[in-house]
């Protein structure tokens, strides 16, 4: 039953935002009483920060697969990007920010983990970028991690990034290939091409 309340209020909150769906709102997706849930969560931040932790680490499990593949450190950028945007609904409501706003304590913790996995993923894929080649050796690694943190979390902000302008993910291919061009070698740029003109086709 958990399980279930919980699916069902992460796929509404990813679709339309946590401020605006409602305890009965979710109570009516599922066809069951609103105090039903509240047997099971004694709030609706409660039942918030269920569906975001369980979101989060289903997503860090998944990216740890792809990592865990060592494929060529650019294909693996562009299958993490592609594998976070079919499970966020390509944040059409731009969920992170609702949640900054009237959830920011679990806003923080999210925010801390994260951090905390991306920068441990691209510290690993620019060392071994380096180490085939591909990408400078003269990177600062740290500062490449943290400076891809930033640029990811910064293109989210709509009032910068409006959604008429930049759908979300042509936004994301485009931060990709920004910060690939800023790091790769020659050879690295022959394999960018060629992914960025196949998805093109």
């Amino acid at each position: 039953m958990k399980e279930k309340i919980r699916d069902t209020a992460t796929q509404l909150f990813l679709e339309r935002g946590f401020k605006s769906i409602t305890m009965d709102d979710i109570a009516n997706e599922i066809g069951m009483s609103k105090k039903t849930i509240y047997n099971e969560y004694s709030n609706k931040t409660e039942l918030v920060e269920d569906c975001v932790m369980n979101k989060y680490c289903a997503l860090s499990e998944g990216i740890d697969l792809i990592v865990a593949l060592q494929k060529n450190p650019i294909v693996e950028l562009y299958e993490i990007k592609r594998y976070v945007m079919s499970h966020l609904n390509d944040e059409k409501t731009s969920p992170q920010f609702q949640l900054m706003k009237y959830y920011p304590k679990i806003h923080k913790n999210m925010k801390a983990m994260h951090f905390s996995k991306m920068q441990k993923c691209v510290l690993l894929n620019v060392e071994r970028g380096k180490q085939q080649e591909i990408y400078r050796d003269n990177l600062d690694s740290e500062f490449v991690a943290r400076i891809y943190y930033t640029g990811m979390n910064s293109i989210k902000d709509q009032n910068l990034f409006p959604l008429p302008l930049f759908p979300v993910s042509k936004l994301m291919d485009s931060f990709l290939e920004y910060h690939l061009r800023g790091i790769v070698t020659p050879k690295g740029r022959k394999i960018l091409n060629t992914i960025i003109n196949s998805n093109q086709e």
